[in-house]
């Protein structure tokens, strides 16, 4: 499973910026609990929500394919959709005050990798081909 723990190792070290941009604006806007009706925390606080809503499946989805024989081609066509959709919507949440291009763009890789992931897992579970 080494190409599903590349990426996955590069989406937990973006996760842990994320992590340290929440923590820090927390400290600095002094907001102990929640997003203290700032907008800016807001916006952390999603980016970094939002990720954990969404890449854990992702790499599921990958894990699975790759120990289900899924090729390597594949596998890094999803993960580099996801990592690139992760990066995009985290940087335009967490480090800039409105980029609905990159969060928007994403979003859309992000969705394409779980579905590609997705219906090739369909695939291989049914036993109806390959691509």
């Amino acid at each position: 499973m080494a190409i599903t723990l590349l990426y996955a190792s590069l989406l937990a070290l973006w996760f842990v910026i994320l992590s340290v941009q929440v923590i820090r604006y927390r400290g600095s806007h002094s907001i102990d609990l929640g997003d203290g009706g700032d907008t800016g925390m807001l916006r952390r606080i999603r980016a970094h929500g939002n990720f954990v809503d969404y890449a854990p499946l992702a790499l599921i989805l990958m894990g699975l394919l790759e120990v289900s024989g899924a090729g390597p081609l594949l596998l890094h066509v999803i993960g580099g959709l996801l990592l690139v959709g992760r990066l995009a919507h985290g940087w335009a949440l967490s480090f800039t005050d409105s980029s609905a291009l990159l969060r928007t763009g994403g979003i859309a890789l992000t969705l394409a990798a779980i579905i590609i992931a997705a219906v090739r897992g369909l695939m291989i579970a049914l036993d109806v081909g390959t691509f």
